[in-house]
């Protein structure tokens, strides 16, 4: 049976050179979100940590999703095709299922006096922030109205033993609990830590309210996601998981959380939120922790918000005039997922800025700034791209402003709606359009193409290597 794990992929991603094991001692309070940045962003390596102080029986890792290549390996998705075939594959949702086989992440169950937050390996990660984070739980809970699952992703500030905050932006989850508070009950909810990267996805990707995210977590895999029942609430959770803690969101019960480093790469300041209070505890009993880094760019965090805007903006795209020659899209981690550069090959003047307006009122309301680029310029590649912006922009012809638009909730820089609380932002969203002229004659366009070297697409410097 295939496994549904992230065991696997932490496996692949070590063999193919794309992991690094630590087996010094590291502090998940003072040095161990450090290590696992510095490992990424200085050597593009996910981390795995096995020697974490005053937490003997644990592993953590991190930083296993930061980029393309380590989402095709969790997805076993060439990456060439990463984009085309996961927008293609969830077209087509498979349903979970309940299984009857030994779930893994029954092996402890824990209740009562036995529970204890601070047991886990939770990271202070950035420095002013409020206390332990839980960041990469995966929410699941159910529509009291129709029974219909949803999944979401959710930091917690660790509060207590047996209890964390619970931030919930005005999105599905919300909606869902504000239908509790309306009937007086706590919301049920079983937080998912460590698991398929492909559950990991579909819980951070935008779609219909109402679709249950775990069908596409099943057409990324090409089956369906093996369910097994919690023991204290009436949820179902991924089988082989690493983690399952459950308990119940408080109606209306505020306490103060944050500040928290956040995917924008600045700070949410500390504030209220709702509270998450522990019923049950089940894990596997050598598990091993996801402690996924959010915070100055580059994380997990912006990579997860990133590929999801890719997919969808992809495929948002492939509708506007019935389609055109899109090459490539890329959601820009190192800018908190709030600029958006897209790579294409136009057929008729002005279709650029009908892209790039449409690339910015798509699903997601993160990116900010649109960016088009030529099919000769490397869309992954930031030098290429701040090249082409200085070469073929003409300010006054190619820049354009949008004020009074709807943005990203965390856009700080974005003054609050007035009236509105400090998720409703109004901005200005501007697209750059730094491709070549299209009325151009090929004898013009010659003083715009990069001087790249000879035969440079060609060369593979590993051959030339000693």
């Amino acid at each position: 049976m295939p496994d549904q794990s992230f065991r696997t992929m932490l496996a692949n991603l070590e063999q193919q050179g794309e992991l690094i094991r630590f087996t010094k001692e590291v502090d998940p309070l003072t040095d161990m979100a450090a290590v696992e940045w510095k490992a990424f962003n200085e050597l593009g390596k996910a981390s795995l940590f096995t020697n974490i102080k005053d937490h003997g029986k644990w592993q953590a890792c991190s930083q296993i999703v930061g980029d393309r290549r380590k989402w095709a390996v969790g997805l076993n998705i060439d990456e060439n095709d990463l984009l085309d075939q996961m927008g293609g594959r969830i077209q087509n949702p498979i349903a979970a299922e309940l299984t009857s086989d030994a779930a893994p992440v029954k092996d402890i169950i824990k209740t009562g006096d036995d529970i204890d937050l601070y047991d886990f390996p939770t990271m202070m990660t950035s420095e002013k922030d409020g206390g332990r984070y839980f960041a990469s739980g995966i929410a699941v809970i159910k529509d009291p109205d129709t029974g219909i699952r949803n999944i979401s992703i959710h930091r917690q500030m660790v509060t207590g033993k047996d209890k964390t905050g619970f931030i919930m932006i005005p999105r599905q989850a919300r909606q869902i609990y504000e239908k509790y508070c309306a009937r007086g009950e706590a919301m049920p909810v079983a937080m998912v830590y460590g698991t398929h990267p492909a559950i990991f996805f579909a819980a951070s990707f935008t779609t219909t309210f109402g679709n249950d995210e775990l069908g596409l977590a099943g057409a990324l895999m090409e089956e369906p996601v093996r369910l097994v029942k919690c023991e204290s609430i009436d949820l179902e959770v991924p089988a082989e998981a690493e983690i399952v803690i459950e308990g119940e969101v408080l109606p209306n019960v505020l306490e103060p959380e944050g500040p928290f480093g956040e995917v924008t790469g600045t700070y949410a300041g500390g504030s209220d939120s709702e509270v998450f209070q522990v019923k049950a505890i089940t894990q596997r009993k050598d598990p091993i922790f996801y402690a996924l880094h959010c915070g100055f760019p580059v994380t997990d965090a912006q990579s997860t918000m990133g590929i999801g805007i890719e997919v969808a903006t992809k495929r948002h795209l492939s509708d506007v005039e019935g389609g055109m020659n899109l090459l490539d899209v890329r959601a820009v981690t190192e800018a908190g997922d709030m600029m958006l550069i897209i790579k294409l090959r136009p057929k008729h003047p002005g279709q650029v800025k009908t892209a790039l307006m449409a690339a910015l009122s798509g699903p997601y309301l993160h990116p900010k700034l649109a960016i088009a680029v030529d099919e000769d310029i490397d869309a992954n590649d930031l030098r290429q791209v701040a090249w082409s912006m200085t070469t073929r922009v003409h300010a006054e012809r190619d820049v354009t402003m949008i004020p009074e638009t709807r943005v990203f909730s965390l856009d700080n820089i974005s003054p609050t709606a007035p009236g509105m609380g400090s998720f409703a932002r109004v901005g200005t969203k501007w697209l750059i359009d730094a491709t070549i002229p299209a009325h151009l004659s090929e004898a013009e366009r010659y003083n715009f193409e990069p001087a790249f070297p000879k035969n440079f697409e060609n060369v593979n410097l590993k051959d030339y290597l000693p």
